[in-house]
C-alpha cells in the first residue's frame, strides 16, 4: 500500500523540543460513556464482528487528516474502549504532540515469553473532499460487499481490528506469555513526528523485541477473489527529497543568452532521466522475486526467476525495471516531481529549481545519493537535501516471525505462498527499524489490485477482508504470545 511522505524537513532539534513538551502522558478525557463488558465473557463471532464494525464506523467518522485536530479525539475514544474493557489506566497512554497524539496500550503478559512485541498502525488519514467522492468519505457505508470511507484501507480498518482483538482477548481472559503493546501513531501520512517522539522520548512505552506493522505487507487476491500470495515486509526504502537549483544573473528577455537557468536545469534533468543507479538486492527482494515469479506473467516472471537464481543479473534487472511497480525493488530511484523557475515573463530567469524525490535502497546513505546526483548534473547545479527521510537498514529475516505469520495466514487461506518483501515506500516501520527495533509489515488484509484505492477517491475495503483480518490477528497473537 503506497504511502507518500510529506516534503517537510525533520529537524531533530525541533523533535527534541516537541518531545519534552509531551513528557506528560495523559489519559485523554473519556469519550461517550461505554458500558463495561462482563468479565471474561467470550463473545460470539457475530458479536466480535458487530463490535469491530462499530469501532470502524466511529473512527471513520472522525476527519483525522492533518490540521483538523481530530486525532486526539480518536485516541480518546479508543483509550476509553480499552479502559472500559479492563485495561488499567496506567497501561493506556495518550501521548500528545502538537495538534495530534499517539495512543499506546500495553496488554500485560506473564513474562515467560521474552520481551514485548509491538503492534503498529496509525490513526491519521490523507485529506478527502466530499464533493469529489461518490459517498461521504467520513461516514462508513457498507455497499456491494465493501466498506467505503476514508481510512477503511489505510488504515483505520486495521486500527479497528487490532483494537477489537485486544478487547476480545481481554474478555476471554487470555494472558499472553509476553507483553503486547499497541502503538497507534498520529501523523504517519505527513511528518511521522509522533512515531519519532515515541522512540526518542518514550522508549520505555514502546520498546520491544520486534514490531509487527499493520501498515505493511499483506495478501493479494486475484480479480476473481482467489488468494494468490502473501508478503511479509521486512525492509523499506528511504524517501528523501533534494532541491536542484541553477542560478543566473538574469536580464532582459529581448537579449537572450545561452546560459539560461531554465535550459540548464532542463539539461540536468535530462541527464538524471537517463541515469540508472546501480543494481541492488537483499534477502527480502530476492525472496519476493522467487515467490512472485511463479505467478507473474511472461517476461516479467521469467526475469524475476533469473534474478532470484542469480542476484544482480543485469539483463533480468532491466526487464524487471520496465514495470513501474517493480523498478524500485532493484535499485535506488530518483524522479523530478516539481518545478519552479523565473520571476517575470519578460525577464531571463535568475534561478530555476527542480524538486527531486528519491527512494533509496536500504543501506545507502542520503548523502551518497546527493554526491551521485551532483556527478550526474554537474557542479553548476546546486543540490540541497530538503528532506533526508528516515534511513533504516532491513530487518533480519527472523524464522520465528516468518513462521508465526505464515501460520496465521494459513489459518485463513491454507497453502497460500508466503514470502518476504521490501516496500518501495516508507511507513512508521522505518522509524522503528531506525531505532533498533526490527519491524515486519504483516497486515491482515487480502485485497485485489483493483481495490487498492489508498489515498484515492472512494477508498474501500472488502467486508470479507475486514472480517478476515479479525481472524488473522487473533490467530497471530495466539501464535506469538500464546502458551504452546
Amino acid at each position: 500500500m503506497p504511502r507518500v511522505s510529506a516534503l517537510l524537513p525533520l529537524p531533530f532539534a525541533l523533535l527534541t523540543l516537541a518531545g519534552c513538551a509531551s513528557e506528560q502522558r495523559t489519559a485523554a478525557p473519556p469519550a461517550a460513556p461505554l458500558p463495561p463488558p462482563a468479565a471474561h465473557a467470550p463473545l460470539s463471532a457475530d458479536a466480535v464482528r458487530r463490535d469491530a464494525r462499530d469501532i470502524l464506523a466511529t473512527i471513520v467518522s472522525m476527519d483525522t487528516s492533518a490540521g483538523r485536530g481530530e486525532v486526539p479525539k480518536e485516541a480518546s475514544y479508543l483509550a476509553e474502549r480499552f479502559r472500559r474493557a479492563g485495561f488499567p489506566a496506567s497501561d493506556v497512554h495518550v501521548v500528545p504532540l502538537g495538534e495530534t497524539a499517539s495512543l499506546v496500550v500495553r496488554y500485560r503478559g506473564s513474562g515467560t515469553g521474552g520481551k514485548p512485541i509491538a503492534l503498529l498502525a496509525h490513526m491519521d488519514v490523507v485529506p478527502a473532499k466530499r464533493q469529489d467522492w461518490q459517498r461521504d468519505p467520513f461516514t462508513l457505508v457498507e455497499e456491494n460487499g465493501y466498506f467505503f470511507g476514508r481510512g477503511t484501507e489505510d488504515i483505520k480498518g486495521e486500527v479497528a481490528v487490532l483494537t477489537e482483538t485486544f478487547l476480545r482477548l481481554k474478555a476471554e481472559g487470555f494472558v499472553p506469555t509476553r507483553d503486547l503493546v499497541i502503538v497507534f501513531s498520529g501523523d504517519e501520512e505527513i511528518q511521522q513526528h509522533t512515531a519519532l517522539d515515541l522512540v526518542q522520548h518514550h522508549r520505555d512505552l514502546v520498546d520491544a523485541d520486534y514490531a509487527l506493522n499493520a501498515d505493511g505487507g499483506g495478501g493479494t487476491l486475484a480479480e476473481d477473489g482467489r488468494p494468490i500470495s502473501y508478503v511479509i515486509q521486512g525492509a523499506e526504502k528511504t524517501s528523501a527529497t533534494y532541491l536542484l537549483t541553477v542560478r543566473n544573473q538574469g536580464g532582459h528577455s529581448s537579449m537572450p543568452r545561452s546560459d539560461n537557468a531554465i535550459y540548464e536545469l532542463a539539461d540536468a534533468l535530462l541527464a538524471l532521466r537517463a541515469f540508472h543507479f546501480p543494481i541492488q538486492w537483499n534477502e527480502w527482494t530476492v525472496g519476493n522475486f522467487k515467490a512472485e515469479s511463479a505467478v507473474a506473467p511472461g517476461p516479467l516472471g521469467e526475469a524475476m526467476k533469473r534474478f532470484a537464481e542469480t542476484p544482480g543479473d543485469a539483463v533480468a534487472a532491466e526487464e524487471i525495471a520496465k514495470s513501474p511497480a517493480h523498478v524500485g525493488l532493484v535499485r535506488t530511484t530518483c524522479v523530478a516531481t516539481m518545478l519552479q523557475g523565473g520571476h517575470a515573463e519578460n525577464a531571463l530567469p535568475q534561478s530555476a529549481t527542480a524538486t527531486v524525490n528519491c527512494r533509496i535502497f536500504p543501506g545507502t546513505r542520503t548523502a551518497d545519493v546527493k554526491d551521485t546526483l551532483q556527478k550526474i548534473v554537474g557542479n553548476h547545479v546546486e543540490i540541497a537535501i530538503y528532506d533526508g527521510g528516515i534511513p533504516a537498514d532491513a530487518s533480519p529475516m527472523r524464522p520465528d516471525v516468518m513462521a508465526a505469520v505464515t501460520h496465521a495466514v494459513h489459518a485463513l487461506h491454507p497453502g497460500v505462498v508466503v514470502s518476504g518483501a521490501m516496500a518501495p515506500y516508507a511507513t512508521d516501520g522505518a522509524v522503528f527499524r531506525g531505532a533498533g527495533i526490527p519491524t515486519y509489515g504483516a497486515s491482515g488484509l487480502f485485497q485485489k489490485e483493483s481495490d487498492d484505492l489508498a489515498h484515492g477517491l472512494n477508498e474501500r475495503v472488502s467486508v470479507e477482508s475486514f472480517y478476515g483480518s479479525l481472524a488473522y490477528w487473533y490467530a497471530l497473537i495466539h501464535e506469538i504470545a500464546g502458551a504452546h
